[in-house]
Parts: structure tokens; C-alpha cells; sequence
């Protein structure tokens, strides 16, 4: 790892940049499966502009969420910190300010900072070193006078209009196309915002954009011709391991279930809509570097590519996020722009927290104190670690470890564990009985938790934790007090 002397040094391949800093756009989605990208070898889905981008740069193919679902992910985004460090250790309210943020820091170096999209921050308008914010929070108002800048754009647009008309939760496994004109879809308007900035960019100092679409999270909602595309497309089945026949008894009666096998038809018909919502956010980030290209940009831009969290779509009978395996916490994320080698394949385990290093590193900004993350030019870690608190029901409630190769899962519940050798069950069906592996892992998972003390691990031993902690030691104080 770079030490904090050469990391504040100005990167080399700054030179090549006619600006003295690069633009740096992070294009982002939600709930985005890191197998649900062409370039990762899915044969099915259509993602020309996601695979254009992993032609001119690295794709990284063991990228992970820490905490897989969608505040904890985006705290680690903010900050460049592990779940520990920033405090979430599972679904809750982002801090209102940590001493260091990502936009914040782009700012002060110089950038004009903007962010389009969904954040899913509290309060919402909170612009965490962001120059401007412009909202898509999907139905969410976490204060009575809150309005996104999407529903407020719908309402002038539309004013008779349902913009929930498609009538799918923002957790169902159900799908259909969206019922309302394609121009009003918010992964439109998203891809419509961003374009509008790009081409309307006037100011000296070269800036930071962050666009994060709410697709392909659900509702799977995709319209009529994005369907179209996957209505008789050979999608992949759920891929379903014996271990997993705990989970097939449907939880509930509502769509937004989170274990249940459901049926072939009803994954088949969950991932037409998930899939068509994929392909649509491909055409707005075709739309996006076109706008780049138009404007003579797209050579002095450093573009990164990732989600927050996957969706595991019905496989081992489960839905939705939260969980540890690959199809929940394995992200798509792609790098590419000056002093980014192209058409490369990164194997280092890499996480979200890598972000604000990377970027940090491209605008010459020093590195924060407190920062776990490394920058994706260099990165280099044996693992990474992954954690969720209790989510849904007090049985999923989990730590893990892996590099990649092999996943180790230790059931903070019960003490139960898992390992997966990845390289030869890619799907986690089958668990290891490699009992050498089983001792490394359970020991560096003791060696990582240790720190934190004996409610984790007593006597060199894991500990049982039944239990929740959802804001862990380091949460900023403040935010406690507030009920955060």
C-alpha cells in the first residue's frame, strides 16, 4: 500500500490531462448482480456501454459490498471506511456527517461536485460536500415536506398521473412493464439530468458528477421493449444448493418475501423486469459517454462503474439483499480513463470503500486519516471482510471473509458456519468439507473480530451473537443521540 507521503503526491499520469485534474464521474446502480454485466461473461444480458467501458479499463472480478444493502454500502462509499470504522453494521440511517466524505474532500481539492440520483441519506437534502444534489429518492420521504426533484419534476410533467402507477413494491419479486410513457421512467430522467449536465458544463474547474440510478432494484418495472428484449431470452434459472432447502418455505404472504421457492416461472418473470431495468440504465450511461465524447471529455475523465449491492432473484430460495453470498454481495465495478490500463481483469478482492482512495488519488487530494479503502490503481489485500446486523428476521445475521477463491460464512445467530470454494462451486451450492481450509478461515475471521472484543470473540474463540447491533462503537456520537 502506498504510504500517505506518496499517496498526497500528485499521480504521474496527471500530465496527460489538458485540465490539471481529471473529471471524475461515478456512474452507480442499485441492486445490481456483479454476474449481470456482458463483460463478466453473461451471455444473456445486453450492457454494450457497461462492456465499453470494461474494454477501455480493469474490471475487477472479485468486487464485494461490505454490508450488502443500500445505507451501509453508501456510508462506505462516503467515507472509504469498513463497517466498523464508519459505525453501520447494517440497514440504517446514514451519519449526518463523518470527518471525512468523498464529495467533501473532491470539493475542497478544487472540484465542482455534483450528485443526480438516488443518495439515500438522512436528512435527504444533506449534501455531505456536494455543491448541488439532485434527488430521485424513489417514494421515499423520510420528512413530511420532503419531494425528490424526480416527483416534483413527474407532477409538472404529469399532473394526473400515478408516478407508482405500475403498482409493484419497492421490494416485490413480482415484475411487469411499466405501464406509463418511457419518457417518465426515473432511470429516464436520471440518464436525461446527467446528460443535460455534461452538455451545459461550463465552469473552469474540472468536476466531480455522481449519477446513481434506483434501477435495477425493484420494482422491476422495465418498459415495454426492454421486456421485450428477455420475454423468450434463455435466462438463467435460480441455481438452488441442498443447504438451502431451509429456505424454501415462502415467509410471507406479501411479494416483498425474502425466502421462498416461488417457481421457475416466477424467477423467469422477476428477471425479465430485473434484466430489461439493466439494459435500460446501459442506454442512459450510452447516452452519458456520448455527451462526454461530444464535448471532448471522455479522454480526461476518470470513470467508475459499480452498485451498492446485488439481488439474489429466487437463487438458493432467497430474494432480495442482506446476505453474503455472491449474488447479494458480489458488484459489478469498472475503471477506465487516463493511467488505467484497457481491457484489463483485476482479481484482488476489492470493496466500496476503495472509491473515495481512488478518487482522492486521481484529484492529488491527501488521504483521509481513518480511511480502510485502497486505491484501485494499486490495490492489494489477501481478503476482504463482509458483515450484515439482523435484517428481516433474527436468523440472518451474519460476518464472512473471502478473497474471491474461497468464502467462509460464520453464522452469528447460531455459530453455525459455511465455506464455499468458489473456484469450483461459483453458485455456493455445495458446501466445503476441506477441513484445513475450514481452520485458516475460522482463524483469520477470529483475527479480524477480535479487535472489536469479547461480545465477539472470547477465550480465541467466535462467539455467538444473537442479538442486534446495528450502529457499531464508531458511529458518529451525535447520530446515536438522535436515535439515528
Amino acid at each position: 500500500m502506498l504510504t500517505r507521503r506518496q499517496f498526497a503526491a500528485a499521480p504521474a499520469f496527471l500530465r496527460a490531462f489538458s485540465k490539471s485534474k481529471p473529471n471524475l464521474l461515478l456512474l452507480m446502480t442499485d441492486q445490481h448482480r456483479g454476474d449481470c454485466i456482458g463483460s463478466d461473461g453473461n451471455r444473456v444480458i445486453r450492457t454494450p456501454n457497461l462492456d465499453s467501458i470494461a474494454n477501455r479499463g480493469v474490471r475487477f472480478r472479485h468486487a464485494y459490498s461490505s454490508t450488502p444493502s443500500c445505507t451501509p454500502a453508501r456510508a462506505g462509499l462516503l467515507t472509504g471506511m469498513s463497517p466498523w470504522r464508519h459505525g453501520m453494521l447494517g440497514y440504517g440511517r446514514v451519519a449526518e456527517k463523518y470527518p471525512a466524505e468523498m464529495p467533501r474532500i473532491l470539493r475542497d481539492a478544487g472540484y465542482y461536485t455534483t450528485g443526480i440520483g438516488k443518495m439515500h441519506w438522512f436528512p435527504q437534502r444533506n449534501p455531505h460536500g456536494f455543491h448541488q444534489t439532485i434527488l430521485d429518492e424513489s417514494g421515499r420521504a423520510a420528512t413530511p415536506d420532503f419531494r425528490s426533484d424526480y416527483r416534483a419534476w413527474f407532477a409538472s410533467e404529469a399532473p394526473n398521473l400515478d408516478p407508482d402507477a405500475t403498482g409493484i413494491g419497492w421490494n416485490d419479486y413480482t415484475a411487469k412493464p411499466y405501464v406509463l410513457p418511457e419518457r417518465l421512467h426515473p432511470t429516464r430522467w436520471t440518464g436525461d439530468v446527467a446528460t443535460r449536465f455534461i452538455d451545459t458544463y461550463t465552469n473552469p474547474q474540472s468536476f466531480f458528477l455522481k449519477v446513481s440510478f434506483a434501477r435495477p432494484h425493484s420494482p422491476y418495472d422495465a418498459p415495454q421493449r426492454f421486456w421485450d428484449q428477455y420475454s423468450d431470452a434463455p435466462l438463467p434459472k435460480a441455481q438452488v444448493g441442498k443447504w438451502a432447502a431451509k429456505y424454501a418455505p415462502r415467509n410471507g404472504p406479501k411479494d416483498d418475501i425474502w425466502h421462498g421457492a416461488m417457481g421457475e416461472a416466477a424467477v423467469r418473470n422477476a428477471r425479465t423486469g430485473y434484466y430489461g431495468n439493466i439494459s435500460f440504465v446501459d442506454e442512459q450511461v450510452g447516452r452519458i459517454l456520448e455527451s462526454l465524447q461530444k464535448r471532448r471529455l471522455l479522454d480526461e475523465t476518470l470513470i467508475l462503474f459499480l452498485s451498492d449491492h446485488g439481488d439474489m432473484t429466487g437463487d438458493n430460495n432467497l430474494w432480495r439483499k442482506t446476505y453474503a453470498y455472491e449474488p447479494s454481495a458480489r458488484i459489478p465495478m469498472l475503471l477506465a480513463g487516463p493511467g488505467v490500463p484497457r481491457g484489463a481483469v483485476n482479481r484482488t478482492p476489492v470493496e466500496i470503500r476503495d472509491v473515495l482512495p481512488t478518487f482522492a488519488q486521481a484529484a492529488g487530494a491527501s488521504l483521509p486519516g481513518g480511511c480502510d479503502g485502497q486505491s484501485l490503481f494499486t490495490p492489494s489485500r489477501e481478503f476482504i471482510d463482509l458483515e450484515h446486523d439482523v435484517c428481516y428476521d433474527k436468523v440472518n445475521h451474519w460476518t464472512a471473509l473471502t478473497d474471491g477463491k474461497w468464502k467462509y460464512i460464520f453464522d452469528a445467530y447460531d455459530g453455525s458456519e459455511q465455506l464455499f470454494n468458489l473456484e469450483q462451486d461459483p453458485h455456493e451450492l455445495t458446501e466445503s468439507g476441506d477441513a484445513a481450509a475450514l481452520r485458516l478461515w475460522r482463524a483469520r475471521m477470529v483475527a479480524h473480530l477480535e479487535p472489536r472484543g469479547e461480545r465477539w470473540v472470547a477465550n480465541g474463540r467466535l462467539r455467538v451473537r444473537p442479538e442486534s447491533m446495528l450502529y457499531g462503537v464508531n458511529y458518529p456520537k451525535a447520530d446515536v443521540a438522535a436515535g439515528g
